[in-house]
């Protein structure tokens, strides 16, 4: 990946519509060759996909949480049932696997305390293997999701 290439990956992170003709002017290619690499990017998997930000309050989710799971057991067929199981979970809308003291971290978007009880009740306590559940609510967001530093 030379430079031109993560001048394009910076631009489409700035402005995912951009057409193609825009983005070429951007970063100082013709159109052809600016769509030969935008579309070389995604075939070898560096651009994963084109997503939309929305506003979590334009569409009633008030309410994040971050929950720390930590878990009994770490056998390969209960950590495979437990992320597939979470990526089922349209509520959960990151997951990490951790170092430290729990073993995952998940995002929460719901529209409040009580769909919030309803997820830990419903989606949570049914998982397999987890030993305890920790969660933190966030007041605000002092910085939202930004372009990756590919510079």
């Amino acid at each position: 990946m030379d430079s031109i290439d993560k001048q394009i990956l910076w631009e489409i992170q700035l402005d995912g519509r951009l057409s193609n003709q825009d983005l070429a002017d951007r970063v100082g290619l013709s159109p052809s060759p600016c769509l030969r690499r935008v579309r070389q990017l995604e075939e070898s998997g560096v651009i994963t996909g084109y997503t939309a930000r929305i506003s979590s309050r334009a569409v009633d989710l008030d309410v994040t949480a971050f929950v720390r799971i930590t878990m009994n057991s770490h056998s390969a067929d209960v950590v495979a049932d437990l992320e597939e199981r979470i990526r089922g979970v349209a509520r959960i809308v990151e997951a990490y696997l951790m170092s430290g003291g729990a073993d995952y971290l998940l995002k929460v978007m719901v529209k409040d305390l009580t769909e919030f009880e309803e997820f830990i009740r419903d989606d949570v306590r049914t998982l397999p293997g987890i030993a305890s559940i920790e969660t933190s609510f966030a007041f605000g967001v002092t910085k939202s999701p930004t372009p990756l530093p590919v510079n």
